[in-house]
């Protein structure tokens, strides 16, 4: 599920944990905040940990002599990893598509005021017709 504006566009962010009942948590900001760095640190503590699953399985499928209940164990971890990862990803994709989504905000001239508004430029005088 993802939070929408009108545009369609992402306004609040997929948190990588989940809330009571394995509900969704967001959280709406500029990505910033308390909650948004800590969020930031526990994606990158959820994607070292899979790197390291990945390497434990590699090593514990080529062992001879694995048991069915280590490689149950091991299935359970990789599945609670890609959950991890594949809502890092979620998270991730709504954040940019949110970013594309976002007009470039036109460049104003140096000498001009925000405050002041813009007006048209004069239309040019032809000098050959000039009095």
């Amino acid at each position: 599920m993802r939070v929408t504006d009108v545009r369609g566009a992402s306004v609040a962010r997929l948190l990588p944990w989940t809330g009571t009942g394995g509900k969704p948590c967001y959280v709406v900001g500029d990505g910033t905040g308390y909650v948004s760095r800590k969020a930031d640190e526990v994606e990158e503590i959820q994607l070292d940990m899979a790197y390291e699953l990945l390497g434990h399985a590699d090593g514990l499928l080529t062992e001879p002599g694995v048991t069915a209940p280590e490689i149950h164990f091991l299935a359970r971890r990789l599945t609670e990893s890609l959950e991890q990862v594949q809502r890092i990803a979620e998270s991730r994709g709504s954040r940019l598509e949110a970013a594309l989504a976002r007009p470039e905000p036109e460049p104003q001239p140096a000498s001009a005021s925000p405050s002041e508004p813009q007006l048209p430029p004069l239309p040019q005088s032809n000098s050959d017709t000039s009095p």
